[in-house]
This record gives C-alpha cells, structure tokens and sequence, in this order.
C-alpha cells in the first residue's frame, strides 16, 4: 500500500463514544476527514460531534447498536446521503468477556461474537460497494494482540478477535485488486472502559492493569499506519514480544500463559 492523504476523506468511525474509536475520530478529524460517528451512547455521539465540530471539522452521528443490520444501513445511508461516498471504514466496536469459560454460558459467547465478528463482517459486506467507489478506500478492523495469541479468563474475547485477524488477511488478499486496502490495528491493554464493561467482570478487579497504554496513543499510531499505507500493527513491545515468543517457543509460551495469565 501506498500512503494517503486523509484531508476530506470519507470516514465511518464504529464504537465511536469512547476509549479508542472516540480518540481515532478526533484523530482523523484534525487530519481533516470528514467522519460518520455510530454508538449506542447519544449524549457521548453528540458531545464528540461538538467536539470536532467546534474545532473545524465535520462529523455527523447515527445512534444504534452495531449489532442491528438495521443500524449499520442507516449509517452508510448517512455517509452517502451526506458526503457522497466513503472512503475509510473503522471497524472499532467491540465488547469484552472476562472469566472462566466454564463458568460462563452461550449467551455471553454469542454477544460478544455478534458485535465483535459478526457486525464487524457483515459491516464490512454492507461497505465495499460503496468503498470500491471511493478514493484510496481502506478498511481498519480493530483487533487485539489477544487475536494472535489467546490467555485465560478471556476465552470468548481471544476467540473473536482471533475470527476478526483472519477475516482481514483473507479480504486483504481478496480486495488485492480491487484497491481496497486493509489495516489489522492489535493493540494490547488500552486505558479504557473494557474491564468495568466487559461482560462477566463483576468479580474481576476494577483496577485498570499498570502499564496501558492511552487511546490517544493508540490512535495517533492507527491514523499514522493509515497515512503509511501498513498492512498490520501490533501496538507496544510487549503484545510484539508476545507475538514472537509464541512463535518462536510455543512451549515456553503455553506454560508462562498457564502459570502468569
């Protein structure tokens, strides 16, 4: 891929009132694209609207729960109706699961691939006839580095974000010549709300792990690998160290997951 410039660009910004989304559509909007904000939160939409808005730049938002097909139509509608066209979809949105597996029941494991895989997909199906329209069109599907490697008490989480890695290396070899680029962002633990949100994590402390890295951080490296024209980031040495202890020594690996979580 080559790079871009995002400077009037069309943008549809997932998961967008909050934690890393929020941060990447304020980051896209000082480049000067113009953004489609969804989340389920209305008033968090509307004050980041405000936000950009007051700043320069444009935004619209389209309140609704990713995982509604009725929601994701509206939201492409938005960006055809208000801006002609997309160029850029983020797929942020995203839920967590924390505990035991077993301990856990189907319907927590179905939540959490309908809004982390399913809606992710079917946006993504819903957005490249609009997308292969586009100028240097690119979808970014928000990962995690728990997609290439899985850790305990997070059982449904690494299972769906393992199911979003794969999607997206086989539609970057599939849209290769359609000139749709795709960007897996695998970020490692982020400063936001994913524990006291997370489904399952009434027993699991509130505290946020030391060492998170903050979503503006997060952003300013996603908007960055757009602009580069990268294929796949891993964010912080440790989720790169991670990724290559695994495959370097699995063994070594399975047991210091076992033992350390």
């Amino acid at each position: 891929m080559a790079g871009r410039n995002l400077k009037e660009m069309r943008a549809v910004v997932t998961g967008a009132s909050s934690g890393i989304g929020r941060e990447t559509a304020l980051e896209l909007a000082r480049h000067g694209t113009r953004l489609v904000l969804t989340a389920r939160r209305a008033d968090r939409l509307a004050a980041l609207q405000a936000e950009i808005t007051a700043h320069g730049g444009t935004a619209i938002s389209v309140v609704g729960d990713i995982a509604d097909a009725a929601l994701r139509q509206r939201v492409l509608e938005a960006a055809a109706q208000e801006f002609g066209g997309l160029d850029i979809l983020v797929n942020n949105a995203g839920i967590g699961a924390l505990g035991p597996f077993r301990e856990a029941d189907e319907a927590r494991l179905r939540r959490v691939m309908e809004v982390n895989f399913f809606a992710l997909v079917e946006m993504t199906r819903r957005a490249l006839p609009i997308l292969q329209q586009g100028h240097r069109p690119i979808i970014v599907n928000v990962s995690s580095v728990l997609g290439h490697r899985a850790v305990p008490n997070k059982s449904e989480y690494c299972a769906s974000k393992f199911a979003v890695h794969g999607f997206s290396d086989a539609l970057r070899a599939e849209l290769a010549g359609d000139g749709v680029d795709v960007l897996l962002v695998s970020p490692s633990t982020t400063a936001s709300e994913f524990f006291e949100r997370a489904s399952g994590s009434d027993d699991a402390p509130s505290r946020m792990p030391s060492g998170a890295m903050s979503p503006r951080t997060v952003a300013r490296k996603v908007v960055r690998a757009m602009r580069r024209g990268r294929h796949e980031i891993i964010l912080s040495p440790g989720g790169t160290l991670l990724v290559w202890l695994d495959r370097l020594l699995p063994t070594v690996t399975n047991w210091l997951v076992a033992r350390f979580g």
